[in-house]
């Protein structure tokens, strides 16, 4: 058993995959070649001085790139299984910018130095590989083609058993190292491949950048998402329950009259705990996500969070359309905890709350009259600007803070609302 496993491992793993990484090989060959019949065609009109000739096997060779790299990547995905990334696109358009953006754009030059360059590099150990394939296999089944000829020449040359015995060892050497010889060629290719007919680093940068920021703003969504469920759950269930509690702790204290005072004293006291825990859940559902956002808009919510301030505040929202839910929830809570702070920190007799839309952007300045003083990057304090300023970021937004001592305090907010 360990002998034939043994055996499995040495002989059975190279040719495992040998015979599609040959036939992948050998596809590659004449696409490899394609290019070269045109090379050798501008440098007979160098050489021969022909000027007005040079430019043709270089417009052809344009012309054909696309093409061949489009059989390369049939030839990768129908042999081996293997889909080839693909660069970025230049853009759509017909016209003659489109075109001079192909011919200017990185991705058809490397195309074009992976057919002309690597490419005729490639086929020379392409030609290598096979050769060594057709003489392993050659050598290997020599008694084959010697007990092909005539009997009287095995007769009349009999020494011809121990050369064929050398000729059979090195075949089968050459057929060991064989498979060994054409994975490497083909991680060679694939590795000039990805590279000159795949995207470049930067474009995979920027395609990795663009997918996190699409999770990212995913990830956004369903974290709103899951904040007005809980909204709604804590609307729908807990508080009405507790409203419903107060209401009916109400009717026995004014209906249950013969109640000795001990009594009296505890539902009176159980009646104003309710309805604290209802105010204290009204401030916990409207810090998730206030309906009057949802239903109505920055502008009526603001409205709100100002009205229930002891200053006064001045909201100013001009928005000829609303924003995307994440961008309006986030310019909502910067503003709510910016009052907050306000009202808490800067002893001001007044704020100011402007919110525009400039373009793609969404403006939000909120500036008060207090004392200033307040640090972005002050470590505690009960500032809260540093957790404003990753909600902002969270959204691709800008968030900065002018409070020179002794006031005025201006944070500026730019969010990003692209439709």
């Amino acid at each position: 058993m360990q002998l034939t496993t043994w055996l499995q491992l040495v002989l059975g793993r190279p040719f495992r995959r040998a015979g599609h990484r040959t036939a992948l090989v050998a596809a590659g060959l004449p696409l490899h070649l394609a290019v070269v019949p045109l090379w050798l065609w501008l440098l007979g009109t160098m050489a021969a001085l022909v000027p007005a000739l040079t430019p043709l096997p270089v417009l052809l060779t344009l012309v054909v790139t696309p093409l061949l790299t489009v059989g390369q990547r049939r030839r990768y995905r129908a042999l081996v299984g293997k889909d080839l990334p693909r660069p970025a696109a230049p853009g759509p358009g017909r016209n003659w910018k489109s075109a001079v953006r192909r011919l200017t754009g990185r991705a058809l030059w490397r195309q074009v130095c992976y057919h002309a360059v690597a490419g005729p590099l490639l086929a020379v150990l392409d030609l290598a590989v096979l050769a060594v394939w057709a003489a392993a296999l050659v050598a290997a089944s020599i008694y084959v083609w010697i007990w092909a000829l005539p009997p009287q020449w095995r007769v009349t040359d009999l020494g011809y058993t121990t050369q064929a015995a050398y000729i059979t060892a090195g075949g089968l050497a050459l057929l060991f190292f064989g498979p060994r010889l054409t994975g490497a060629l083909v991680r060679l290719d694939t590795r000039a491949a990805e590279v000159l007919l795949g995207p470049s680093r930067t474009e995979k940068l920027a395609r990795r950048v663009a997918d996190l920021a699409e999770s990212r703003a995913g990830v956004l969504d369903a974290a709103d998402a899951e904040r007005r469920r809980i909204e709604r759950d804590l609307h729908d269930g807990a508080q009405q329950r507790l409203v419903s509690l107060a209401v009916n702790l109400g009717l026995a204290r004014s209906t249950l009259g013969d109640l000795p005072e001990d009594a009296r004293k505890v539902i009176d006291e159980a009646h104003r705990e309710a309805k604290e825990a209802i105010a204290e859940l009204n401030n916990l559902v409207r810090g998730l996500h206030p309906a009057v956002l949802e239903d109505r808009g920055l502008d009526a919510a603001l409205s709100g969070v100002a009205a229930r301030l002891p200053i006064p505040v001045r909201v100013a929202v001009d928005l000829p359309q609303r924003p995307s839910p994440t961008v309006e929830a986030v310019a909502y809570f910067v503003v709510s905890e910016a009052l907050t702070n306000v009202v808490k920190h800067a002893q001001a007799t007044r704020a100011d709350v402007t919110v525009d839309r400039i373009g793609e952007t969404l403006l939000v300045v909120v500036a008060d009259d207090g004392a200033g003083g307040a640090d972005l990057a002050a470590a505690g304090g009960g500032t809260g600007l540093a957790g404003l300023a990753k909600r902002v970021a969270s959204v691709d937004g800008t968030f900065s803070c002018r409070s020179p001592a002794g006031g005025p305090t201006v944070i500026t907010v730019e969010l990003p609302c692209a439709p």
